[in-house]
């Protein structure tokens, strides 16, 4: 895959061929402030005064994503570039989407868009800055502000708010006061914005390098309520001290977070959830229980997830986790087989880390988590999995009839071989014998 220098490399190129039709082109948003940030963009957007037909024109290869918008994809080297013609926004009906756009320059396209930070033009060539928002200080000063007034951006586009809370989160950002409070006030008309958005918002802010902000961010601006309110409900439900030393559900998830760089969207979202089920399970009796949260939270989970509109493989990932994360507390009384077979999951190294950072994020007992770190030392993959020493072909020649009692021998083999009861396909013979009559 084509590196950082690879991509800037090819965006130059793009600025510099619509330079040499007589177009104006710059660098924009945020690989402009990541640049200033002395940060790797990850992408590169670029701004011109060229219209969508042009860019087409110019480019043999293009997707027109949004050309009613002035946005066209310029293809280079299976790398794709965002090419947007300067522009102001003519009135916003769905809380999200302008109703018509008018070209225009540079610095009107500037202030019509959503934070300082993100409102800054770069000249590549002359390596120079055009700042019509102040955004150069706001970032000096790790300020999220937004251009011109808050409570206008925020009804424009409601997706907004939750970009506000990523890009405070993922860079360790303060909102800025008045910013902060038009969120508080628009929280509720988040629901303007589809689920899918949403999901990718929560993704990116889940997944960064400081998760914990971001949930304490959604919490503190109200969009916790209306995004996730099952998290919300977490606030208040109190746990057993001996186990939870750190508090209610709510503060030991956000704990549990806090020990997250950089997580996989699976284990991100397997520690938000893993406990959401504990709410609905809450029990007083010889002391604070939650019985059956983990099956309850599972299946919770999955509505969640479902709603944000997760894929079918990342939701049953995420799902399972939770399901599966009071394994861990029974391990070293597990028989072999019980215990290999847990090995085997897909989601075991993403189970067995989440593991570990659940008992930093309560009583920091980590027995568990090395006894099972020692047993991946000292089991191979083949002992872990080895390969079965009969089939259901197998056993069909042996006379055994076609139906349920099939499928029970094949996992009486497995435990058995799993075990250690059984080390070749002779005994395997002998043992089937033994135990299951021919009908």
């Amino acid at each position: 895959m084509p590196d950082n220098s690879s991509k800037q490399i090819h965006a130059l190129e793009i600025l510099q061929t619509l330079r040499s039709r007589g177009y104006e082109a710059y660098f924009v948003g945020g690989c402009v402030r990541d640049i200033l940030l002395k940060k790797k963009p990850k992408d590169f957007d670029i701004a011109t005064n060229a219209t969508p037909d042009h860019v087409q024109k110019i480019f043999p290869k293009t997707v027109p994503v949004g050309a009613q918008f002035g946005v066209i994809l310029v293809v280079r080297d299976g790398l794709t570039f965002e090419v947007a013609t300067f522009r102001t926004d003519k009135g916003y009906v769905d809380g999200r989407h302008p109703t018509a756009v008018k070209f225009t320059d540079a610095k009107e396209d500037a202030v019509r868009r959503d934070f300082t930070a993100n409102g800054l033009f770069y000249d590549p060539v002359d390596k120079k800055v055009l700042d019509w928002v102040n955004g150069q200080k706001d970032i000096k000063r790790k300020l999220i502000r937004a251009i011109g007034e808050p409570k206008r951006r925020f009804l424009e586009d409601k997706l907004r708010m939750l970009r506000a809370v990523r890009f405070a989160s993922v860079l360790g950002f303060k909102i800025e006061a008045k910013t902060f409070a038009a969120i508080k006030k628009f929280a509720p008309e988040i629901h303007a914005v589809s689920h899918e958005r949403v999901r990718d918002e929560l993704v990116k802010m889940l997944t960064g390098p400081v998760p914990e902000l971001a949930l304490s961010l959604l919490d503190k601006s109200g969009l916790l309520r209306y995004v996730l309110p099952e998290i919300e409900k977490m606030k208040g439900v109190q746990q057993p001290k001996a186990y939870h030393p750190e508090g209610d559900v709510f503060k030991h998830t956000k704990l549990l977070l806090k020990h997250l760089k950089n997580p996989t969207a699976e284990l991100a979202f397997s520690a938000l959830l893993h406990d959401v089920g504990k709410p609905a399970t809450f029990r007083r009796a010889d002391r604070i229980r939650f019985n059956g949260h983990e099956v309850v939270g599972a299946k919770m989970a999955e509505e969640i997830l479902t709603r944000l509109r997760f894929s079918n493989d990342l939701k049953g990932k995420i799902v399972a986790c939770v399901e599966g994360h009071m394994r861990f507390k029974d391990v070293k009384q597990m028989r072999q087989s019980t215990l290999k077979k847990m090995m085997q999951r897909e989601t075991f190294e993403t189970e067995l880390e989440h593991h570990r950072i659940d008992c930093l994020a309560s009583h920091g007992d980590l027995s568990n988590w090395r006894f099972l770190r020692k047993k991946i030392r000292e089991l191979s993959k083949e002992e872990i999995r080895p390969i079965p020493f009969m089939t259901g072909a197998k056993l069909l020649a042996m006379g055994y009839q076609q139906g349920p009692l099939i499928g029970k021998i094949l996992r009486s083999l497995e435990e058995a071989q799993l075990d250690g009861k059984i080390s070749s396909i002779q005994e395997a013979e002998s043992w089937v014998a033994e135990m299951f009559q021919k009908n």
